[in-house]
């Protein structure tokens, strides 16, 4: 049985995970456009109309802006499911307490990733722990949503 109060801005879990959302739009953005300054600081560019000399050519093999297109590839891949299995999670009315912990763990994470993987890169572990830390929540809350669907 649906419950319309679940989606609600007087429904806490509702409204962390639609601020954790928000967040996590804006952290994809914000990979575009690392993506750009690191293609514009590099002089690497991938087609020939975003050449700014005729001195430069296109090329799509630079270390950099390549560790930032996979970081942000990773963020669509699971950033994405996030936000789809996060809004199942709620309207199955779980802990407020674990829900908006859960949402807070997947959001760090993310931005974590970014930092570790992209921005100040840092040996493994840290990209790792970073990954399964919102990998393990986002799974766990789609284990209790087929839990909850009891089909």
């Amino acid at each position: 049985m649906l419950h319309p109060e679940l989606i609600s801005m007087e429904n806490e879990v509702f409204r962390v995970y639609l601020g954790w959302t928000a967040v996590l739009v804006l952290k994809i953005f914000a990979m575009g456009i690392l993506t750009g300054l690191t293609r514009f600081v590099t002089a690497t560019f991938a087609n020939p109309e975003d050449l700014m000399s005729p001195k430069l050519k296109v090329k799509f093999d630079d270390p950099n802006v390549e560790r930032v297109r996979r970081a942000h590839r990773n963020d669509l891949e699971n950033i994405v499911p996030f936000f789809i299995i996060g809004l199942l999670y709620t309207l199955t009315n779980p802990s407020v307490f674990l829900a908006v912990n859960l949402f807070r763990a997947v959001g760090i994470a993310r931005i974590v990733h970014t930092i570790v993987y992209a921005v100040v890169v840092v040996p493994q572990p840290s990209r790792a722990l970073a990954f399964f830390v919102a990998l393990g929540a986002t799974v766990y809350m789609a284990l209790q949503v087929i839990l909850a669907a009891a089909f």
